[in-house]
């Protein structure tokens, strides 16, 4: 799991981390489970999804997640602050961990985050403004990243690059978007690889038995 995250295969690294914590025993290697749930709450991150709020209240887990728990709460809100703040307090413990390098790359989803946050408080706003609330260096690259944005689907928006602003478009019914499919095509993954899982862990009698 940790090989695909390091890869930039996020989904296939989160489907092997979570076949490790199905495995694992139920009331022993606890920390092996603590270090895959760490592992496993990164990568669920970097795929833009928000954890579960029970894995963090575990007994077990409550005390060694403690610092993923405020990065999930920085990513979900989009808070640059925050998100530094947990990185220069928590430091040392995710290079311990050694998940420092992945939650580096959570600096984008954090700022995406921020950026549809925005989007959807304002229906115009100046780049600078942006810049600000997002703690960037100046209004372009603010422009930069609405841009991105934009483009990748994140917000439904155009820029007025004489003026200086982002004019946000009117909500449009989700249902008639692709994001139910896609929430759809995913679960039905989830389900299926499962099944999958299930069929080769079962053990059958060898055939000489049915001789």
């Amino acid at each position: 799991g940790r090989i695909k995250a390091i890869q930039l295969e996020y989904s296939a690294a989160h489907r092997h981390l979570t076949q490790a914590l199905r495995k694992a025993p139920t009331s022993a290697a606890v920390g092996f489970k603590q270090t895959v749930s760490k592992l496993a709450i990164t990568v669920e991150l970097l795929l833009g999804e928000i954890p579960e709020r029970s894995q963090f209240i575990s007994p077990a887990m409550k005390r060694s997640l403690a610092p993923y728990f405020q990065l999930t709460q920085a990513v979900r809100t989009g808070n640059l602050a925050k998100f530094n703040e947990v990185l220069e307090k928590y430091g040392d413990r995710f290079q311990a961990d050694n998940t420092w390098t992945l939650i580096i790359r959570l600096r984008h989803n954090v700022i995406k985050t921020g950026v549809r946050m925005i989007s959807l408080s304002y229906s115009r706003i100046s780049l600078a403004d942006i810049a600000q609330k997002l703690q960037l260096d100046s209004p372009e690259d603010a422009e930069f990243i609405v841009a991105k944005a934009i483009r990748d689907g994140v917000i439904e928006a155009t820029i007025d690059h004489e003026k200086g602003y982002v004019q946000s478009k009117e909500n449009i019914d989700i249902y008639s978007t692709r994001e139910p499919q896609l929430a759809f095509h995913q679960r039905i993954s989830f389900c299926l690889d499962i099944h999958n899982q299930s069929v080769k862990a079962m053990r059958f009698p060898p055939k000489s038995y049915s001789k």
